[in-house]
């Protein structure tokens, strides 16, 4: 089989990764401003949950992102989303158990967190983006070009 003449593996997902992550951020903002919640309603847990989920999500999407684009096949983007939706959630239990919250409480917000919005949320724009950016490893496609910068060839 032979690869594709798009762009380079660590390129595409590197673009694919920065997309997701501010597609990830940018929907749980508006999800946010529709619902009037918040992205983790767990009192006493802080911040410090959602950074770690955060960090942790994308790391996880770039790390399969890339396995994804290597093999630049489309339903790798169904692997990808599902991992980096339970990297989020263990990311979640992880930063509220550095932070100092209780265990129980770190669990309980990452299961409310599964079954609200945001995991939806979370879970689609992680499929967008990594098919986002297997697509921009199979194009074909060049850089534009003008009609008369071939003139000379064609007669």
């Amino acid at each position: 089989m032979t690869q594709p003449a798009g762009v380079a593996p660590p390129i595409a997902a590197f673009f694919a990764t920065i997309g997701f992550a501010a597609l990830a951020i940018c929907g749980f903002g508006f999800t946010s401003l529709l619902t009037d919640t918040d992205v983790i309603a767990a009192p006493g847990l802080g911040q410090g949950a959602g950074i770690v989920a955060m960090l942790l999500s994308a790391v996880a999407f770039a790390g399969t992102e890339y396995g994804a684009v290597r093999r630049a096949r489309f339903p790798s983007a169904g692997w990808v989303m599902i991992a980096t939706v339970a990297a989020y959630l263990a990311g979640i239990v992880f930063g509220g158990v550095v932070t100092g919250a209780d265990v129980a409480l770190s669990v309980s917000a990452a299961g409310e967190f599964s079954l609200s919005w945001y995991a939806l949320v979370l879970a689609v724009t992680s499929a967008v983006a990594a098919w986002a950016g297997i697509a921009l490893r199979r194009t074909r496609a060049r850089r534009p070009e003008w009609p008369w910068e071939h003139e000379e060839e064609d007669e």
